[in-house]
């Protein structure tokens, strides 16, 4: 089944933080924040942007991935992403805090 709904995703190159392109076109390290498109166009566009982002020397390896909305945001379909956007899988207390609500950045 193909997912319709997708975020784009790169690691910010100054300290390897997993980030989300959102629709104001900033990077933010939650989930919540980042735009989900649908249309192909759309996503197109939300590529280039962060395509313009590693010239830029802000992020690296940008892609787009799966995601499911729900009332609380979206959720990643694919197990990977489901790791990328909790945090490391390290002991809680040498992690980041991920926050579930998106907060003005």
């Amino acid at each position: 089944m193909a997912h319709s709904h997708q975020i784009v995703t790169a690691n910010r190159l100054r300290d390897g933080a997993v980030v989300y392109l959102t629709a104001q076109g900033r990077w933010s390290e939650t989930l919540a924040c980042g735009a989900v498109v649908e249309e192909p166009a759309a996503l197109a566009d939300l590529l280039a942007q962060a395509e313009r982002s590693v010239a830029d020397r802000v992020v690296v390896a940008p892609y787009a991935f799966a995601v499911t909305p729900r009332a609380d945001g979206p959720h990643p379909v694919q197990k990977r992403e489901q790791i990328r956007a909790a945090g490391p899988t390290v002991h809680p207390q040498f992690g980041r805090a991920t926050g579930l609500a998106c907060a003005a950045e």
